[in-house]
């Protein structure tokens, strides 16, 4: 004890000193400390029960109780500490705060209206509860804008890659280029306003050219909510396409498991007014399966039945129509890739009066707000086309290229070869670059800006490692070296903190567990290096045996391991070596 009471009072000293030349007051101790994770804090695992949150406070607050410092800097500090392990405790304590926090983290408590649910609610409706209000801020916020939807289609005639052929009279003179042309486009807009709390108006308009011909057309459509079970529309369109229409639909929850969509028109042509209508009807089957049966009358009456099936890992559809001009069947399927850019690979056959038509393609994310995809679309007599779509936001652009008219093999090849060639080159070559460029300018900006932050934390980590070794008591498994950060191969250029005593304070009963957080999190433990990989490499005694152990910053961590309790060995020896050797070492690091 000689040892630890000399070395507390001489950390004192220091950590005083290192304060009156940085200018800091331990009141800004607890500043860096409050977004931090809770668990992190508390160093227990997201789904800790009760009794492991108790034991672990438990534990804390003996290490960094007030009373158990005699230097009235440590004490304050020590204070502060504890404060934060308290405050962290009360959160995941009560199991509504808890919910909240679970979800939304801190600031999930402080959202307006928070204050009259009732406290007796279970986490499940708690979390109902606050997506309630903050869906209803979110409301208010987007009544008073507009949700405008757009869609660029670029059609191309790309034929005469293919089907090129010379006539035997034509003189042919240097063979010449295929010709690509464009031969279809369509630009469609529109724009949503909330006029009340129960109205929203949507105006909208398009134009398409095909062939030289073109024309466009504009619609207004005023909703109505009616109740939770139901709505109502009214429609008026008018262009140079279609004649004026006029048009009404509704929807409405038949039961909880049922609803129905209906819907009546009137168009007026120079050849007459020509009435039209649809009914759909649909029909929960199961928890992903949705039975519909729809009933069209017009210029293209047609009845139609299908079984759409969506689940976590799939999307399967089978639907029968029977009407005029057209009756099909169809199938199709996709599957999804539960990987981080959501890969979804899809294929679906079409038969019927018409021919038959098989598509397949892939859909993946390519950032936050993209999704691009790509399906081959091969039948008779349409030939073999390739359709390109990108989703950005709200916005859809769309490149359907007819490659032939017939279906041959070597546009089939390159319909699926060269939209994959093209996209892997360019996430390759352009994308993951520039992604890496501007990570790395995050990074660096992080670190300017965090400047000021890391010289706080290494400061209040300096003062935690103080407090820690003051209540330190010795243990059976001994922390010979540890060090977090960011370790490479030029040992001139580590950014690593040695945080061998902090560490050795958090073992209990001869064991080391660390939970599945980042360790930045920790007592006495802060960031060296912003937006860098980091690690955690750790040189303990067991037994009278040496191991080494190297772990990353978000991977769980326990030592010893099983297969090291069976060495030969006892504890007394280590014990002794302990509080008489290896904690004077690790308080020298710390000068």
């Amino acid at each position: 004890m000689g040892h630890l009471s000399s070395g507390t009072h001489g950390g004192g000293r220091r950590l005083r000193a290192c304060y009156r030349r940085r200018g800091w007051k331990s009141g800004n101790m607890a500043a860096a400390w409050e977004n931090d994770d809770y668990y992190s804090l508390l160093n227990v695992r997201r789904q800790a029960t009760q009794a492991e949150l108790k034991s672990s406070y438990r534990r804390l607050c003996m290490l960094y109780h007030p009373d158990k410092h005699r230097d009235p800097a440590l004490k304050r500090q020590a204070e502060q500490l504890f404060n934060l392990v308290h405050q962290a405790y009360e959160v995941l304590s009560d199991p509504r705060s808890r919910a909240i926090y679970d979800v939304f983290g801190k600031k999930g408590l402080e959202v307006e209206g928070w204050d009259v649910v009732e406290r007796n609610r279970t986490p499940t409706e708690i979390r109902e509860e606050y997506e309630r209000l903050e869906m209803e801020r979110e409301e208010r916020r987007l009544q008073q804008r507009t949700n405008p939807k757009g869609t660029i289609s670029v059609g191309i005639d790309a034929t005469d890659l293919f089907d090129r052929y010379e006539e035997d009279f034509e003189e042919v003179s240097g063979g010449g280029f295929p010709r690509v042309e464009i031969n279809r486009m369509h630009i469609s807009q529109s724009i949503e306003a909330p006029l009340t709390a129960a109205d929203t108006a949507v105006l909208s308009g398009s134009l398409t050219t095909h062939g030289g011909n073109g024309g466009g057309n504009v619609n207004l459509c005023v909703r109505h909510v009616t109740s939770a079970c139901g709505w109502g529309e009214l429609e008026f369109g008018a262009g140079d396409l279609q004649g004026p229409v006029f048009g009404m639909k509704m929807f409405r929850n038949i039961t909880a498991r049922c609803f129905l969509t209906a819907h009546c028109s009137l168009r007026f042509t120079p050849r007459g007014a020509k009435p039209g209508a649809s009914a759909t009807m649909a029909r929960h089957l199961d928890q992903n399966t949705t039975g519909y049966l729809q009933w069209r009358w017009g210029t293209q009456s047609a009845m139609t039945s299908s079984i759409v099936r969506d689940t976590r890992h799939s999307h399967a559809t089978l639907a029968l129509q029977l009407g005029v001009p057209h009756s099909y069947l169809m199938m199709s399927f996709q599957y999804k890739f539960q990987d981080e850019d959501q890969t979804k690979i899809k294929g679906s056959v079409k038969t019927g009066f018409f021919g038959m038509v098989m598509e397949y393609g892939a859909e993946r994310q390519i950032s936050r707000h993209s999704v691009l995809s790509a399906t081959v679309s091969v039948g008779v007599p349409q030939g073999v086309s390739l359709k390109i779509r990108l989703n950005r936001a709200s916005q859809t652009y769309l490149l359907p290229v007819h490659l032939t008219d017939q279906v041959l093999p070597s546009a089939m090849f390159y319909a699926t070869v060269g939209p994959l060639v093209i996209y892997f080159a360019v996430q390759k070559f352009i994308i993951t670059p520039y992604v890496r460029t501007q990570k790395e300018k995050e990074r660096k900006r992080q670190r300017v800006e965090s400047k000021l932050d890391i010289a706080k934390r290494r400061q209040e980590a300096e003062s935690a490692v103080t407090g820690c070794a003051e209540t330190y008591m010795p243990n059976c498994l001994i922390i010979i070296n540890a060090w977090y950060g960011k370790f490479v191969t030029d040992s001139s250029h580590k950014q690593v903190i040695d945080v061998t005593v902090p560490l050795q304070c958090l073992v209990k009963d001869s064991t080391l567990v660390l939970t599945e957080a980042s360790k930045a999190g920790l007592p006495g433990f802060y960031d060296p290096c912003v937006g860098e990989e980091k690690s955690l490499k750790l040189l303990y005694q067991f037994r009278g045996i040496v191991h080494q152990v190297v772990s990353g910053d978000t991977e769980a961590l326990r030592i010893p391991k099983q297969c090291e309790y069976r060495e030969p060995g006892g504890c007394a020896e280590l014990c002794r070596l302990q509080s008489a050797h290896i904690l004077p070492l690790a308080m020298q690091r710390t000068e």
